[in-house]
This record gives structure tokens, C-alpha cells and sequence, in this order.
């Protein structure tokens, strides 16, 4: 049997006290909100930490995971030319703590946003994830995706945790 591949991700929807959001500038990818890839050892709010801090400068209190979102297919990098495998993406809400914005070698800028401004910054293929991490209600997101040929996210399934509370109860 061949095991699939996933590359395993984190990104935090940090806000600040009051109540801005931090987002960092990619050289490929424009305005996002801070994380990446988990690396071998790292539990995943650790992987979001190190991520974070990296990226921002900033130290930051995980409050709540907020959803897992599947992208399906294989895509090409940001080069155009590298393959990268499906992605398993874990959102959580965080708290900034404490520390001064830095830029790294992965964030061209960071800044504080409003939400509103945010929202406009925010590149399309993470506009979907931010406007359902913007409204979180306590509750929890599923989403299957893929992009698209014309680089646009396709949902393929969906699911919150209520919902399927709610299902459960009614059957």
C-alpha cells in the first residue's frame, strides 16, 4: 500500500486588545495571517508557536482550535515549477501577549489590521477561512477544498461542529 502525502500546517487568527488583527505580507502568497508547516516533533500548537514567532516577533496564548481545512489536490509552488502536496491545514484563535513586530525571511511586512481592513488585505485563497474564523461562534469548521485551475477555491464538503450536533439530536 502507498500512504498518502500531507504536508501538515497551522495558522493563527491573532488579535491584539484592541481587538486588531495580524496579518504578515508573503513575497508569493501577498497579505495572510501568521503560521506554516508543523515539522517532525512539534505537536501542532507548538509548530503554530514557533511559526508565529518567527514570522511576527510576537508571543502569542492559543485561546481555541477553530477548524481543519482540507486542501485535496496537489498544486504547484509558488516557483510555478514545484509540486506541493495536499495540505491539512489547523486554524486556531490567538491572543497576542507580548513582543515587537519583526519581519523575517517569510514576511516581507507585518501589521496590525482592522477587521474590516483585514478582510480586504487578506488574499483570495484565504479569504474563505478568514471570513469563517471572523464570525467563529464557538464553533468548530471541516472544510474539503481544492484550488482551481483559475486559482479559486472549490469547497467540496463542509461541515460544522453544531451542525452535526444538531443533526444527532433531531435523529
Amino acid at each position: 500500500m502507498i500512504l498518502p502525502t500531507h504536508i501538515v500546517t497551522a495558522g493563527g487568527l491573532i488579535t491584539n486588545d484592541k481587538n486588531e488583527i495580524l496579518l504578515v505580507k508573503n513575497s508569493c502568497k501577498g497579505w495572510e495571517y501568521p503560521g506554516g508547516i508543523v515539522e517532525t516533533g512539534e505537536t501542532v500548537p507548538q509548530g503554530l508557536i514557533r511559526e508565529i514567532k518567527g514570522e511576527t516577533g510576537v508571543n502569542v496564548e492559543i485561546i481555541n482550535i477553530v477548524g481543519i481545512y482540507s486542501n485535496t489536490k496537489m498544486k504547484k509552488g509558488c516557483n510555478g515549477v514545484e509540486e506541493i502536496p495536499a495540505i491539512v491545514n489547523i486554524d486556531f484563535i490567538c491572543k497576542y501577549i507580548s513582543g515587537d513586530l519583526t519581519t523575517s525571511d517569510e514576511s516581507a511586512e507585518v501589521k496590525w489590521y482592522s477587521k474590516e481592513e483585514a478582510l480586504k488585505k487578506v488574499n483570495p485563497k484565504q479569504q474563505y477561512r478568514f471570513r469563517k474564523e471572523l464570525d467563529y461562534k464557538l464553533e468548530f469548521n471541516y472544510v474539503g477544498f481544492y484550488v482551481n485551475s483559475h486559482n479559486e477555491i472549490e469547497v467540496h464538503e463542509e461541515y460544522t461542529l453544531t451542525d452535526k450536533i444538531e443533526e444527532i439530536l433531531r435523529s
